[in-house]
């Protein structure tokens, strides 16, 4: 490790902003109210902020690194991966705020808790990292990772099938579909980041 930095540490913190944006975004949906929605988006960019602050921080180290743990490329891959997860969450709540949501449709909650479940599987990848050529558990994560992306593509399905043979609204139908695209892209970045550390594992084992 190059000094004491502790590139798979800060992978952690960054992911913890994401996991702390996937239970703000639960926090939004429980006894949901408009008028609170906009205290709630700027509770959500106040974690985004936090998390770009200590993304910055990575990568100025990274600039001025001679040796890394593995290469810096592939750091910079998973920083900025972790740091699109965030910001997709918040977009969740931004659109919410922007199409001026009033009721929610049962299925954002089924999308909440899959998105959370997602990124603690995550986090737990995460943890494993630093010790990926000794694990005997990282396998599975990215496995369980895998398996929660599945459920979010069948819950995305299945909601916006039913918002079809429910509504006859074309802008409730246009709201609620742009929200379930942005629910489903936050599942989907987590397995693109846990692909990508499927991939540097590959490359360095």
């Amino acid at each position: 490790m190059a000094g004491n930095y502790n590139y798979f540490e800060k992978f952690v913190t960054l992911v913890n902003y994401s996991c702390e944006a996937a239970q703000m975004f639960n926090k939004t949906l429980e006894n949901f109210n408009n008028k609170t929605l906009e205290e709630r988006l700027n509770s959500m960019h106040e974690i985004e902020h936090a998390a770009d602050l200590e993304k910055h921080d990575l990568v100025n180290r990274l600039a001025r690194e001679f040796i890394t743990p593995i290469e810096r490329e592939d750091i910079l891959t998973i920083t900025d991966q972790i740091d699109d997860l965030t910001d997709f969450i918040e977009d969740i709540v931004m659109v919410m705020y922007m199409f001026n949501i009033n009721s929610l449709r049962k299925e954002i909650f089924l999308f909440s808790e899959v998105i959370y479940k997602c990124c603690v599987a995550l986090k737990n990848i995460l943890i494993e990292f630093s010790n990926f050529r000794k694990s005997n558990s990282i396998t599975e994560l990215i496995i369980a990772v895998n398996r929660l992306e599945e459920e979010a593509d069948k819950i995305y399905v299945n909601s916006v099938k039913n918002l079809f043979a429910t509504s006859n609204d074309p802008i409730e139908i246009m709201k609620w579909r742009e929200i379930f695209n942005r629910a489903e892209k936050c599942c989907d970045s987590c397995e693109i980041i846990a692909n990508s550390i499927e991939g540097i594992i590959m490359k360095n084992s």
